[in-house]
C-alpha cells in the first residue's frame, strides 16, 4: 500500500513563486518538499496552540469560573497591557 497520495493543489502567484524560489535556491529538492515541510510547520503549530489551551487557558478559566472575582476590569487589563509595551519599550500604540 502507497504511503502518499498525489493532490493537485492551486495557489496565489505570490506563493507559487515563493515554493519555486525555494527549490530554485537550493532549500529543497522538489516543490512537493516545500509544501510538506510547511504542513509540518502548520501541525507543529496546531500542537503548541493545543498544549498552550490545555496547560494555561482552560486552568485560567475554570480558576475564574471558580473565583470570578479575580476577574480583572476592563480598565484593569488596558493599564496592566500599556505597563508591558512600556517595559518592553514599545511606547502606547
Amino acid at each position: 500500500m502507497r504511503s502518499t497520495r498525489q493532490l493537485s493543489i492551486t495557489l496565489p502567484n505570490e506563493m507559487a513563486e515563493m515554493v519555486r524560489s525555494k527549490v530554485a535556491a537550493g532549500e529543497y529538492a522538489t516543490e512537493s518538499e516545500v509544501i510538506r515541510d510547511g504542513l509540518r510547520a502548520l501541525a507543529a503549530r496546531d500542537k503548541a496552540v493545543e498544549a498552550w489551551l490545555r496547560s494555561q487557558v482552560v486552568p485560567a478559566a475554570t480558576a475564574l469560573k471558580s473565583d470570578p472575582g479575580r476577574a480583572l476590569s476592563t480598565v484593569e487589563i488596558r493599564r496592566h497591557l500599556a505597563d508591558k509595551r512600556k517595559r518592553a519599550g514599545r511606547g502606547p500604540g
